[in-house]
């Protein structure tokens, strides 16, 4: 739980459902993050990585199917983009943002950063700033760390130090939050109250965790089980006015009768009225308008508390 600085000293209360709401009164919030990484575990993407057939699919056809099914249903999302990724399909990037669709960074080439120093840490979030400035246009917003295929678990890495250098680096939001499946503040300083929004994302609504274990081809993909779990959940966040945010990956979900199964789910969200679908800088803005971290942030001293010798 990010919120706990070293899992010991405070804690947060969610939004009770009655307490949520979204603009113009809609009745619930629909996040899409596309992630265009190709890393295919903690050391990110090597220049190898980009010349094997799955790259090649995930950058040329699986990423048009994607961008066309978003098109069809009029949905946007966010596009967690690394900065090597911006570098060799820059060609694409105008077409995202002419969409409506958002770049935001995905670190510089999706690596494992738990290892760096401080400095070195800072460095990398800097050129990766640089890289995406300069290819779209626009400084990014919000950082991603999303989760890798060979990663030993199922909610990305970042370091002690990432999200004080996303702060310092001018970064308004992170993207891939696991603590509430609303927007939520990650404090850094407990004393100080210094946090960063971070955006609900949740592993069974990725479609890698589906699609890409095991490969494509074996005739054992869950894609039947992925879209239980995106209607499920999204039925479910709906009935509460939460927030429900799906991850897709175009290597995944761009083969095509993937593609079919997406375009049935966001037909099936567009059934439902009163959906916002916001890029993930529009949400972070409008929390941060509305559930400011000076008013809404409620932490106590937490109950946590540590022994001698105790591993937690």
């Amino acid at each position: 739980m990010p919120w706990k600085q070293g899992y010991t000293v405070s804690d947060e209360r969610t939004i009770p459902d009655e307490d949520v709401r979204w603009p113009d009164g809609h009745r619930c919030c629909v996040g899409i993050t596309v992630d265009l990484s190709v890393a295919p575990g903690p050391e990110g993407i090597r220049p190898a990585n980009l010349r094997d057939a799955d790259a090649f699919f995930a950058l040329h056809d699986g990423l048009e199917e994607i961008l066309d099914v978003l098109r069809r249903h009029a949905f946007r999302a966010t596009f967690a983009v690394p900065a090597v990724i911006a570098e060799v399909a820059r060609a694409m990037i105008p077409r995202i943002l002419a969409a409506g669709h958002e770049i935001a960074a995905n670190g510089f080439r999706h690596e494992d950063v738990s290892h760096l120093s401080r400095a070195e840490e800072a460095a990398r979030i800097a050129a990766a700033t640089e890289v995406l400035a300069r290819v779209t246009g626009q400084r990014p917003r919000g950082w991603y760390a999303l989760p890798r295929q060979g990663d030993p678990f199922a909610g990305g890495t970042i370091s002690p130090h990432t999200m004080d250098l996303l702060l310092e680096a001018g970064y308004d939001w992170f993207g891939n939050g696991l603590a509430d499946d609303i927007p939520h503040y990650w404090v850094t300083d407990f004393a100080a109250r210094r946090a960063i929004l971070a955006l609900p994302y949740y592993y069974h609504f990725d479609d890698q965790f589906f699609l890409m274990f095991p490969r494509q081809g074996t005739g054992l993909e869950h894609a039947d089980s992925l879209a239980r779990n995106w209607r499920a959940e999204f039925e479910a966040q709906y009935r509460r006015g939460r927030h429900f945010c799906m991850t897709l990956h175009p290597q995944g979900s761009g083969w095509c009768h993937r593609a079919e199964l997406l375009d049935r789910f966001l037909a099936h969200m567009r059934s439902f009225p009163d959906i916002w679908n916001p890029t993930a800088s529009a949400c972070a803005a409008w929390w941060q308008a509305t559930y400011p971290a000076a008013t809404h942030l409620r932490l106590e001293p937490s109950i946590w508390t540590d022994h001698p010798g105790s591993l937690s």
